[in-house]
């Protein structure tokens, strides 16, 4: 039994495909976007012994330094110090790879042979701390950078970290708490530390409860006090029109009042243009009354009625006519006598 672990193991080991792109000999080398990087050699030997220096990615060859010749560089991406030390120019993601140092002595024996594992990170941006007083809230975030740590501390206390862009924290203490925020990745790390100062908890919630009424009750007032306005605007309007037709009637009244009134049958409004001027040396005389004759024949003459307002006494046109003579009836007895 325990030969077959053996040979189940052994085999296992044999076909192990190590990661992609990784050398389980390398050594993992971080570097950060846009940025230059400097890969040195650990354990390098006395230059004194060195006569043969190559830089290799993957199965390439970028740059070898020889004794008493030129340096060999075939791109300016790359460059090579007299201490073996490797220069990238402007890391880019595809610059993640496996990089080969070998090192050889003048006999060409080898010296040296290291590996190491390039891998590419963005910067970190700034962290930023955020707080809400009514729900003792706290909270970190990061916008930009590869890979973000986020590591929350209350007071020089740990309470929070993780890998991610945004972690937040809910505190118990009513004091004035100072916290700070630390976010890092393998290329970069900032911090950032924040006093939070918040009124009482307890009153906040009522506080803004309160504001919330009073402009409620606000609101409802200038509404209640536009519809008072505008219904005293049309009462006024309502009377002033009122009294402009009581005006008109009374003008029309007054100016009926002054005219004189027209009676059916009356004399045109200027009598003496209708009437004959009188003959000149004759004077208009009105008929003289009758004398009542004695006796008992003589019937009573009717009274006259006076003349109806509005009516003209018809005047005689020409002379005046002779006055009749009135004789004097004798009585019946006087007449028997004679």
């Amino acid at each position: 039994m325990n030969l077959a672990c053996e040979l189940l193991a052994s085999f296992l080991l044999i076909f192990t495909v190590p990661t992609k792109g990784e050398d389980p000999e390398s050594t993992v080398v971080w570097g950060a976007l846009d940025h230059d990087l400097n890969l040195d050699i650990p354990g390098f030997p006395r230059s004194d012994i060195v006569a043969d220096i190559q830089w290799h990615k993957g199965r390439n060859k970028i740059t070898r330094i020889k004794k008493d010749t030129p340096l060999y560089k075939p791109t300016d991406k790359y460059d090579m110090f007299t201490n073996g030390t490797l220069k990238i120019k402007a890391l880019m993601r595809n610059d993640s790879d496996l990089y080969k140092v070998e090192v050889y002595d003048s006999n060409g024996v080898n010296l040296l042979n290291k590996k190491f594992y390039l891998k590419i990170q963005e910067m970190l941006s700034g962290p930023e701390i955020d707080w809400i007083c009514t729900n003792r809230t706290v909270s970190c975030k990061v916008e930009n950078g590869s890979d973000p740590k986020l590591q929350l501390y209350l007071n020089s206390s740990s309470v929070k970290q993780g890998h991610r862009r945004l972690i937040t924290y809910v505190w118990n203490s009513k004091w004035n708490k100072t916290f700070m925020c630390e976010a890092s990745n393998h290329v970069d790390k900032k911090v950032i530390t924040e006093v939070v100062v918040c009124p009482d908890e307890g009153l906040d919630l009522y506080l803004i409860i309160g504001i919330c009424l009073g402009g409620i009750v606000f609101l409802i007032f200038v509404a209640l006090l536009i519809c008072y306005v505008s219904r005293r605007k049309k009462q006024s309007r309502r009377r002033d029109d009122e009294e402009l037709e009581i005006k008109a009637q009374r003008a029309t009244l007054e100016e009926r009042g002054r005219k004189p009134p027209q009676i059916p049958g009356s004399t045109p409004a200027n009598p003496g243009m209708s009437q004959t001027p009188p003959v000149p040396g004759h004077h208009s005389q009105l008929p003289a009354h009758r004398p009542r004759p004695l006796g008992p024949r003589v019937q009573p003459q009717q009274k006259r009625l006076p003349p109806t307002p509005g009516t003209q006494v018809h005047q005689q046109k020409g002379p005046p006519l002779p006055k009749p003579r009135v004789q004097t009836k004798p009585p019946c007895d006087a007449g028997e006598n004679s």
